[in-house]
């Protein structure tokens, strides 16, 4: 006999991910959350999946008409008008010439004939998939929750025999013993959850195939429902090119020790208006010429005033665009998951075959992007590794509070995530304010532990020789004087 469990697909893809293919076929799931979360529209995603793969589908529902249920799933692009519908609702029709069914008031019958009925309803029907939306609305007709149980139990491996996949929906009500009832009793338990975060969707719960744990991205759009998995790096090998990225402004490359290693992060750090956009920027211009794709992903400018600025000193950022060198991508505040982000970077990554990734800037990301800085950070670091595992090269900008100076490597305790920190700062000099540039951590290969100045002009980035005989240059006031090396690595 074989007991191989055949995935079916929930019809939504990211969710087919969190539970490892998909519905174990035959079995019966719990989708459960709060009102608003979703629970319904997901339940018909289900149903038009089965739809579309040709097979005969039942939305047993209580709450709603049949016409109400057909109205919200057009808004969002979902059409399950050829299912099949058994209304619990009072004052509906049972088996009618619409295939759809009335059961009379469960209080002028007896409550072994309500239930029979709905047996009588899948006999005549024979799904291949259901959805029972509430399921709770089944407890309303039983005496106690003990009755209940045993009713649930009955209907279960009642479908289970006809190898019905069926779906129910809950609300949240911890209070309510009939809650535990069905959750022991489910295959599968999916929880939907809607806060300052965000839409989350979690699977707790799948036997026989098993899940992705933890929470995880959720958006409802014009087409339905969207989840987004949080991103694993990829383990499997790939060919890797092995690029060096570099400016190709001599002096900024010798500092850098000759360029950024391919499957690195580097952070470039520092005070707003310093420069680490341009900087960025001048990198992705050089990889462009030396046959290198990039992308750059917009959190704290919009697109016009990013070309603006950079063309006006000479990186020609709207050309690189029309070779298809570089795309740039504007990323509105509060419109994504982190998990969102970074399926869309993924899947511009793989559709470019980009080489490099600009994040622009660290801070714009944690404000825009939906969810605690915490997890924000964690998913940062997940993107970094899964880029690096392509061999893509990562750069990111990060904006640090000191005008003048530098007291850390980074904001945020992000140190840990960067395999190359490079740094702007402003530093007082001849009683006027001029800026620096320096290095603070590299894992592979060496660097300039020295200080150069840093300008920029309408003809673009301008790096000087280093800074000699001055110390005092990292707390933002140089003073002439016997050189005294700097410990550039510490905080790093």
């Amino acid at each position: 006999m074989d007991y191989r469990v055949t995935p079916i697909s929930s019809g939504v893809d990211g969710l087919d991910a969190l539970l490892n293919g998909g519905f174990a076929a035959g079995r019966m799931y719990l989708i459960q959350g709060q009102p608003g979360t979703g629970k319904t529209l997901l339940g018909m995603h289900v149903l038009e999946e089965g739809l579309a793969n040709d097979e005969t589908v039942l939305f047993i529902h209580g709450e709603e008409s049949r016409d109400e249920i057909l109205a919200n799933g057009r808004a969002v692009g979902i059409d399950i008008s050829d299912a099949e519908f058994l209304d619990l609702g009072p004052d509906s029709d049972f088996f009618v010439e619409d295939y759809s069914y009335d059961l009379v008031d469960p209080s002028d019958i007896e409550r072994d004939r309500y239930t029979q009925d709905i047996h009588e309803a899948v006999r005549d029907i024979d799904p291949d998939r259901a959805v029972v939306d509430p399921i709770t609305q089944l407890r309303y007709v039983e005496a106690n929750d003990h009755q209940f149980r045993k009713r649930i139990l009955s209907f279960m491996r009642f479908l289970k025999q006809r190898e019905v996949t069926v779906v129910t929906t809950a609300t949240s009500s911890p209070d309510q013993e009939y809650d535990t009832e069905i959750r022991s009793l489910s295959d599968g338990i999916i929880e939907l959850d809607r806060g300052v975060g965000g839409r989350r969707i979690q699977v707790t719960k799948h036997r026989a195939l098993g899940q992705m744990d933890e929470d995880h991205g959720m958006e409802i759009r014009t087409e339905g429902i969207e989840v987004y998995p949080q991103l694993i790096p990829d383990q499997s090998s790939h060919d890797i090119k092995r690029n060096q990225i570099y400016s190709g402004i001599p002096e900024l490359d010798e500092l850098i020790g000759g360029g950024f290693d391919q499957r690195t992060v580097t952070f470039i750090s520092g005070p707003t208006g310093a420069g680490k956009t341009s900087t960025g920027t001048q990198f992705l211009q050089q990889a462009a010429e030396n046959d290198l794709t990039s992308a750059i992903y917009l959190f704290e400018e919009d697109l016009k005033t990013y070309e603006y600025r950079s063309e006006s000193i000479g990186m020609p950022v709207s050309e690189l665009r029309d070779e298809g060198v570089l795309s740039v991508t504007e990323v509105e505040p509060l419109a994504r998951s982190s998990e969102e982000f970074s399926h869309m970077v993924k899947t511009q990554v793989e559709e470019q075959d980009a080489d490099v990734v600009m994040i622009d800037g660290i801070d714009g990301y944690t404000v825009s992007v939906q969810g605690n800085e915490t997890e924000l950070i964690r998913d940062l670091h997940a993107l970094s590794r899964y880029l690096k595992s392509r061999g893509v090269t990562v750069l990111i900008t990060n904006e640090i509070n000191e005008i003048t100076g530098i007291s850390r490597a980074t904001d945020s305790n992000l140190s840990y995530v960067a395999d190359n920190i490079m740094f702007l700062s402003y530093v007082e000099m001849d009683g006027s304010l001029r800026k620096v540039v320096g290095v603070l951590k590299k894992r592979t290969g060496g660097f300039e532990h020295n200080l150069r100045e840093f300008e920029i002009t309408g003809d673009g980035i301008h790096v000087g020789e280093s800074l000699t005989g001055l110390y005092g240059i990292l707390q933002g006031s140089p003073r002439a004087g016997e050189y005294a090396d700097i410990d550039l690595h510490r905080d790093v």
